[in-house]
């Protein structure tokens, strides 16, 4: 049988095709990642240690507002995951990205997108939002890193998500997992131990980027320092907030490790309380270079606050 140019032409794209398919299942062996925050880049760097993980944010950024500079763009584009916190927290940045890295690996949640939102429940969630109420989620607090048992719920799932992509590895990924959750649960007993002085505790913090910190410690943070969210403190509001303090059961100010401090060393000085700089995520300061070290840095921050607290009142 003859075989005509055309014949000849497409048979060569078939042949082209498959050996491009073949190299892209041979290079799931690095898997190319991209977190939006650093705490998801290094969950993915402990449950896939092969991986490449570039982290779009610090600890020291706010992860509600970033440029979407063709440095990122240009590493969206080569990635093979993109993982999140998700519910809305990347709203402002995130789908102009994914747009202009034109990758449809990390569009949708069926192939490399993973929200880690979206693998627990949200609190806070809102059955209406307007623009009145300030930078709020309708989805819920997205901060869901700062509660462990569902860091566990999510870094379940983000396996799954990583034997999705990546078969051929899946014995790897899940012994993993395994390694991850036997330390990561004698870390949540050791951090319930030393938690206890901070039950019934009351603070309050510049945003609510520890919602879920505090109710799992059973902590109250009973205002913020901005008078709605993602709005810069006001003196009026500051006024208010003193005044808030006299009632005499407030720890501590508490601000993250990228928030303006300045609102919080207002308040502190003039309601003699101590100002609190939490890490927010790992890198947040020295002490934080993985996830269980991050929770150790808070905890023992938290900690020392409310055992000077206890000291100086007599209690």
């Amino acid at each position: 049988m003859r075989i005509n140019f055309k014949q000849k032409l497409y048979l060569g794209l078939i042949a082209f095709a498959s050996l491009s398919s073949f190299y892209s299942v041979s290079a799931r062996a690095e898997l190319n990642v991209f977190a939006c925050e650093p705490e998801y880049a290094a969950l993915v760097q402990t449950l896939a240690p092969n991986a490449k993980v570039y982290s779009a944010t610090t600890a020291m950024q706010d992860p509600h507002q970033v440029q979407a500079r063709p440095s990122l763009i240009a590493k969206l584009r080569q990635a093979d995951l993109l993982v999140c916190a998700g519910g809305d927290l990347e709203i402002g940045w995130l789908p102009m990205l994914q747009m202009k890295a034109s990758n449809s690996q990390v569009l949708s949640t069926d192939k490399g997108l993973f929200f880690a939102t979206e693998q627990v429940q949200t609190l806070d969630k809102l059955t209406q939002v307007d623009r009145s109420m300030g930078d709020v989620h309708e989805k819920g607090n997205p901060h869901v890193h700062f509660d462990p048992e569902r860091m566990l719920q999510i870094a379940e799932a983000l396996t799954q998500k990583l034997i999705s992509l990546d078969i051929e590895h899946q014995a790897e990924y899940q012994q993993n997992l395994q390694g991850f959750s036997s330390d990561w649960q004698v870390a949540m007993q050791r951090w319930q131990q030393q938690a206890k002085p901070l039950q019934g505790r009351k603070v309050i913090a510049y945003h609510s980027s520890f919602r879920y910190l505090f109710a799992w410690l059973g902590m109250e943070q009973v205002a913020d320092l901005e008078p709605k969210p993602g709005l810069a403190p006001t003196t009026s509001h500051l006024v208010s907030l003193l005044e808030r303090t006299k009632m005499g059961d407030v720890m501590a100010v508490v601000v993250a490790s990228y928030q303006d401090e300045r609102g919080g060393v207002w308040l502190a000085d003039r309601a003699k309380l101590p100002l609190l700089v939490l890490p927010m995520s790992v890198g947040g300061n020295d002490d934080s270079t993985d996830l269980i070290s991050l929770y150790d840095s808070v905890l023992t921050i938290l900690t020392n606050a409310a055992e000077t607290t206890a000291a100086t009142s007599g209690e």
